[in-house]
């Protein structure tokens, strides 16, 4: 099954479009692993497509990171790292409360329609998150990075959740969220909400900080150190 539309989606699709939705899905549901090589040839023919339109979508999945398109006919899924971990945790650090302060501050009423309508869309992320579930996530999250009215933080924070979803996977592969874990998650969103809809700037920038240290890409920085490290090693 496809991955979803945000809901401005248009009826039309394009060939290009429905194989970049497919590949995307077994990308973050890990039928296609980091690492792995994706044959054009035989995916095309598996899809009953071109390998035009699935090279147009291996492109724009190039540009999100998800994939390597070296001079070779085939691609890759891009590898995961511990130092890029960090290093995507880092940004959304500093970059996503300000984000959530800029919200409190400048949102109107159909930013906040939008915020109330993803959050009642949310869903708990476990085992292996469906394409659906990630994307309803991001909607939330992106609801709130739009209030903001930054375009160019906009785009900083897009770009951060096209190649973190992979990561918010490997987590999930190491952690199994408790009932407490999810109601906390669950809390933090709501309190996220509130906060902007109060206009409560501070409160919006605090809560989103706690919501990020807990978060499944910080949480995967530790998974993926597990991973590589000797066998005595531990691991939203």
């Amino acid at each position: 099954m496809p991955a979803p539309a945000s809901p401005a989606r248009p009826l039309f699709r394009s060939k290009s479009e429905l194989a970049y939705e497919e590949l995307r899905r077994r990308i973050l549901t890990g039928i296609y692993a980091p690492g792995d090589v994706i044959g054009q040839t035989k995916l095309a023919a598996e899809l009953g497509l071109s390998t035009t339109p699935l090279r147009e979508a291996l492109k724009r999945l190039s540009t999100e990171g998800l994939v390597d398109l070296g001079t070779h006919r085939d691609a890759r899924v891009i590898p995961l790292s511990q130092a890029e971990a960090q290093n995507l945790y880092e940004v959304r650090a500093a970059a996503d409360p300000l984000a959530c302060a800029l919200a409190a501050e400048r949102r109107d009423d159909s930013d906040l329609t939008r915020i109330e309508a993803a959050l009642g869309e949310l869903e708990p992320l476990t085992g292996v998150a469906s394409a659906e579930a990630l994307d309803a996530h991001r909607r939330f999250h992106r609801s709130i990075y739009r209030a903001a009215a930054n375009p160019t933080l906009l785009g900083i924070l897009d770009g951060l959740w096209d190649k973190t979803d992979l990561y918010r996977q490997r987590a999930l592969r190491a952690w199994t969220p408790t009932p407490e874990d999810r109601a906390r998650v669950h809390r933090q969103h709501s309190a996220l909400r509130d906060a902007i809809v109060a206009g409560d700037a501070e409160r919006a920038r605090e809560l989103s900080h706690a919501h990020i240290t807990h978060s499944l890409a910080r949480r995967a920085i530790g998974a993926l150190e597990t991973s590589t490290a000797p066998r005595s090693g531990t691991a939203e």
